[in-house]
């Protein structure tokens, strides 16, 4: 059969790294996006790169308030907005030139068939098809979304002015995030989530000393709350519980996680279920030819793991040999102010936490911790009885980037003896995870 093209990648967000890829390899490559001014995706436009713009700035104003600054700043909405408005700009017009060799096809595409993509009518067909439609804002039944009182994530990223009270629902990575943007702006925050603790999953002494974080700058914590029904009104967000009981707020953002994209699969010769677009440790779907990449597949919503996904595919599409990508090693973090969490390879359920072999370094009272505003920071590492590094918990300013030492580590198949070997800076956070280490060994 004769083809359009070799590969049609569908959707732009991360998938955009594949086809640029793919082209340089020598491949006809189409890329159909809805909306090319969003190339790049959720991450850019959505996500990772102007939340962490956001919580930058809030972070700035958390660390005027200390005793020894004298005044005080707020942030101005209007201006950070341009600036992030301005930074994307410049980033969709790169990514843009990066897709020269690729033909973007503008218009919603859907795969009605294998090997075939209609787009606002017309059809192109590929030999390769990867999907890569990304996630959207879950906004749970019963609460009812305006984008004006009741606001998803995506409203607050175009926040004229900050309100003077917020009530996040969801202690997800979304609802964490926002709850330390808005407290460390100065806004009135309160979180609402339905269980007992936070970060279930993770070391309690992590979870414990994020909650009193989160206190500290300012955060009201509402846990083992469902919120029923949620509408605007006169008077504010109405809000009605499980349990019966009532509550008003200004402003009530849903941060419920996010659902796969899945709508643009019409052939039912690639399955979905309640996760996602069900794929192989390859990534490809059940018809042969045809993967999918990043949030749309439900197996981990990380920009950087939709990226290794489908430069992965792509490289298999090559005819390179490769080993699996394994998911567990790839690193998930949670910004927070000011300790962020980051974590990477096998956690310790709380089942096998007794008999686990761990290292746990709290970092109250020492020097630079105390500096650096981390006396509830936490260095939590694991190793298999053979010493081997299993994977590790990081809680603290910058832990998405220290964490990158257990991820080599890991990717190595270090032992907590090599690991610890390594003499590391003085005084930094870094020197703490090599103490960790050692008390591996």
């Amino acid at each position: 059969m004769q083809y359009d093209y070799d590969i049609l990648f569908l959707g732009g967000g991360l998938n955009y790294a594949g086809a640029v890829v793919a082209a340089k390899k020598g491949f006809r490559c189409a890329l159909v996006e809805k909306n090319p001014a969003h190339l790049g995706g959720t991450c850019l436009h959505n996500g990772c790169i102007p939340s962490k713009m956001y919580l930058a700035a809030a972070d700035a104003v958390r660390a005027s308030k200390k005793a020894h600054f004298e005044g005080s700043i707020s942030l101005n909405m209007k201006l950070l907005d341009e600036e992030k408005e301005a930074l994307l700009a410049r980033a969709t017009k790169a990514i843009t030139h990066q897709c020269e060799d690729v033909d973007i096809v503008n218009g919603e595409g859907a795969l009605t068939a294998p090997h075939t993509v209609e787009v606002e009518g017309g059809k192109i067909t590929a030999k390769f098809v990867v999907i890569g439609t990304g996630s959207r804002p879950f906004v749970p039944e019963g609460i009812e979304y305006d984008g004006d009182g009741v606001i998803t994530s995506d409203d607050v990223l175009n926040m004229g002015k900050l309100p003077k009270k917020v009530s996040v629902y969801g202690d997800g990575a979304i609802g964490l995030e926002m709850a330390s943007f808005f407290a460390a702006a100065g806004v009135e925050t309160e979180l609402i989530w339905r269980h007992d603790r936070l970060l279930r999953k993770a070391h309690p002494t992590i979870g414990a000393n994020l909650a009193a974080q989160l206190k500290s700058i300012g955060v009201t914590l509402v846990p083992e709350r469902s919120i029923e029904r949620a509408k605007t009104t006169a008077r504010g967000v109405h809000i009605r519980y499980a349990d019966g009981s009532e509550h008003y707020t200004p402003v009530l953002l849903v941060a419920t996680g996010r659902r796969p994209v899945t709508d643009p699969v019409r052939t039912d010769a690639v399955k979905v279920d309640g996760r996602g677009i069900v794929t192989d440790r390859h990534f490809e779907t059940t018809c042969p030819g045809h993967y999918a990449v990043g949030d749309c597949n439900g197996k981990l919503q990380l920009a950087h793991a939709a990226r290794a996904e489908v430069l992965y595919v792509v490289r298999r599409i090559a005819g390179e040999k490769l080993d699996p990508i394994d998911l567990e090693w790839v690193v998930k973090f949670i910004h927070t102010l000011p300790c962020s969490y980051a974590t990477v390879g096998r956690i310790p359920t709380p089942e096998e936490r007794e008999r686990a072999r761990t290292s746990l370094v709290p970092l109250r009272g020492l020097p630079f911790p105390h500096t650096h505003d981390a006396n509830e920071g936490v260095m939590a590492l694991y190793a298999d009885g053979e010493g081997f590094v299993t994977g590790g918990e990081i809680f603290c300013p910058g832990a998405e980037e220290l964490i990158a030492a257990v991820a080599m580590a890991l990717a190595g198949e270090m032992d907590a003896a090599t690991a610890s070997r390594t003499i590391l800076a003085h005084p930094t956070f870094s020197e703490s995870l090599e103490r960790a280490f050692g008390r591996l060994v």
